[in-house]
């Protein structure tokens, strides 16, 4: 029970890696906050937990519109009183060449990605730093340290979290917070299993080029990223500060010959 006692909100854990991170959380003993703009999906994560013994509980907030991430923050704070955890997953991807993509799908992965990280910080740092501990996890990416064709927008997102991320280490670090970040590979969820349906003329063709990209020859699975995320909330990884952690099937620091 590596997360007894602990209060942990998870921003888009009505699918995906958010799902199955809040469920690996609630098997090592955190109060869930299950939050995600789809209720019915939401409360589904919630439910499952629940069937399993776990505590979770669901509050429908946009990470885009601070109004709505203060409404969620007051929220945990009236029924727990603390935050130990936040989990910044919220997310949407985009394809395209910088000159192929719109100003308005600009902004709006820049506001999911970048700005939902923002405010989830801004709202919940100032009880952590009151109650002078607190973890946070930022979803990066591996396309932040390396180029990936029609992925700009993706990528000046998630590289934006990974500066993010260690800037706000150094200034969160005398309250006795961690800010560390993940940055997966290409994981096989709900979200590119319909990309790639809707993207490609042969999915099962896609899937395989992307399959050579990785040096372990397979797509990740939410549960990768999410057994990295419980390890980055629990007290075994006291010592990591500011820190990417890479599950990325090796794309990033191998080459297949």
């Amino acid at each position: 029970m590596r997360l007894a006692d602990k209060v942990a909100v998870i921003t888009g854990s009505g699918s995906g890696i958010g799902k199955a991170t809040a469920f690996r959380f609630a098997e090592e003993g955190a109060h869930v906050i299950v939050n995600d703009v789809n209720p019915e999906h939401g409360q589904q994560t919630v439910n499952e937990i629940k069937e399993k013994g776990g505590k979770a509980s669901f509050f429908e907030a946009d990470v885009t519109i601070p109004e709505s991430v203060q409404a969620l923050v007051d929220y945990v704070i009236k029924g727990h009183k603390k935050i130990d955890i936040l989990f910044n997953n919220a997310g949407i991807s985009n394809v395209g060449r910088v000159d192929e993509v719109d100003p308005d799908v600009w902004d709006k992965v820049m506001d999911v990605n970048v700005k939902g990280v923002y405010l989830g910080c801004k709202y919940i740092a100032p009880y952590m730093m009151k109650q002078q501990s607190g973890c946070i996890i930022n979803m990066s990416s591996c396309v932040a340290e390396m180029g990936l064709a029609k992925r700009a927008l993706y990528a000046a997102t998630k590289g934006a979290v990974l500066s993010l991320t260690k800037s706000m280490q150094v200034d969160y670090a005398p309250y006795n917070i961690r800010v560390n970040a993940l940055l997966p590979g290409t994981i096989y969820t709900p979200f590119v299993e319909n990309y790639l349906k809707n993207s490609y003329d042969d999915p099962e063709e896609a899937i395989n080029g992307i399959k050579k990209r990785q040096l372990s020859g397979d797509l990740g699975k939410p549960e990768d990223v999410a057994n990295a995320a419980l390890f980055l909330a629990s007290d075994e990884a006291k010592f990591m500060m500011g820190s990417p952690l890479y599950i990325d099937g090796g794309v990033v620091f191998g080459k297949n010959a």
